[in-house]
């Protein structure tokens, strides 16, 4: 069977972490490994009355085949509240439902990549976009992130390369945690309008910032071949699966539509006319609101637990928003090693490795905080300082 596989899929790495998450399925485990909303912030009864009111409403519509572009109501929904929050000036024409972000980052890829062509990415990165890229066997450039954004030095270097796109979460970056400064921002903007390349800004967890303002975007409505990504996962359900593409450039989101088209024609009608039904009948706004303030406080609850429990040596990022912070322990300390000694304690983590091009034992972790309540959030992290200190961390 080897060698009927395709080079595409041999560079392919699996998921980390949906390996972690079967390990993590014992109830006993407390688990900060996955990016799972906490699901008290499922609005399930509303979702429930949306459902009669649209089967009711609209009938047989839900169960046919529908248009690649996805349900117009819906796009015209998103073009106008990014108009109107933002200030950018959208149609539904530049707005493309697919199923969730990462089935974007595999459209986009599809649509950009040739073999041995540069992607940028920030060091560290979403696995889920490693792992997509990673199909159409790019050559990666990863720029450290800092504590205020892409090491912009290190940022024009990688530029001097064969760069197809960017991609970069400057919001609450999975996995750090960290957010882009406005100075860094401008800056990256600044470089990139005498480029011909794409920046992909992607933006899972703008709407959970707790703490703070909420800053511009880098491109959109400002570089006109920029692509936003955007997800109803964090804030309805994940479970529908329901994301979108902003794109100003009509004819870079046609071909990104073609490739979708040729992928799955189109994405679940029923979650499309479910998401906007609840959109249309509920107060979006008011929803949002209490996730960010559960999250600040299950985030404040996990700072608050290392504070107490982990050895002074190990420093951590102090989100703003979102849902991951990322732990640094002391040189030479594997992460990866820490792991199974974590799961005989009941409580797994993400070690920092798959976050990375070709880097093995790192000295960093990603943890969840948003889907354990603050008691258990203490335990947890009561349980990982045990073993630091056991270990010497010190």
């Amino acid at each position: 069977m080897e060698k009927l596989l395709s080079d595409r899929i041999k560079s392919t790495p699996p998921s980390f972490i949906r390996s972690i998450l079967k390990t993590a399925a014992d109830p006993d485990i407390i688990s900060f490994a996955g990016g799972l909303p906490n699901p008290v912030s499922f609005p399930q009864e509303e979702l429930l009355a949306s459902m009669e009111r649209i089967v009711e409403t609209y009938g047989s519509a839900l169960f046919q085949y529908s248009i690649t572009a996805g349900l117009p109501e819906l796009r015209q929904y998103i073009a106008e509240r990014y108009n109107r929050n933002f200030g950018l000036r959208l149609t539904m024409d530049n707005v493309l439902i697919t199923t969730g972000s990462q089935q974007a980052l595999d459209l986009i890829s599809k649509v950009l990549l040739n073999a041995k062509d540069g992607v940028i990415i920030e060091k560290p990165s979403y696995l889920g976009a490693i792992q997509a890229f990673s199909q159409y066997q790019p050559v990666f450039y990863p720029v450290e992130l800092t504590e205020s954004g892409l090491n912009i030095e290190q940022f024009k270097t990688a530029l001097q390369n064969n760069i197809k796109f960017v991609y970069a979460i400057p919001d609450f970056q999975n996995p750090t945690g960290l957010t882009y400064s406005l100075e860094n921002r401008n800056c990256i903007y600044e470089i990139l309008k005498d480029y011909e390349i794409v920046l992909i800004e992607d933006d899972p967890y703008g709407e959970l910032r707790f703490d703070g303002v909420r800053l511009p975007y880098i491109g959109a409505g400002r570089l006109p071949g920029s692509i936003l990504l955007g997800t109803f996962s964090k804030t309805v359900t994940p479970g529908m699966r329901v994301g979108f593409v902003i794109c100003a450039d009509q004819e870079l989101l046609k071909h990104i539509s073609v490739a979708k088209e040729a992928s799955d024609l189109h994405t679940n009608i029923f979650a499309q006319y479910l998401i906007w039904d609840y959109l249309k009948h509920n107060d979006y706004e008011a929803h949002i609101a209490k996730i960010k303030q559960l999250y600040k406080e299950q985030a404040q609850a996990m700072m608050d637990a290392m504070e107490r429990y982990f050895p002074p040596t190990v420093q951590y990022t102090r989100p703003q928003g979102g849902m991951f912070l990322w732990v640094t322990l002391p040189e030479g300390v594997s992460s990866l090693s820490l792991l199974p000694k974590a799961l005989d304690k009941k409580v797994a983590f993400v070690p920092g490795d798959p976050f990375y091009i070709n880097r093995k034992n790192t000295n960093t972790m990603r943890l969840n905080y948003t889907n354990a309540d603050c008691e258990t959030i203490d335990e947890g992290i009561r349980r990982l300082g045990d073993l630091l200190k056991e270990l010497s961390v010190q």
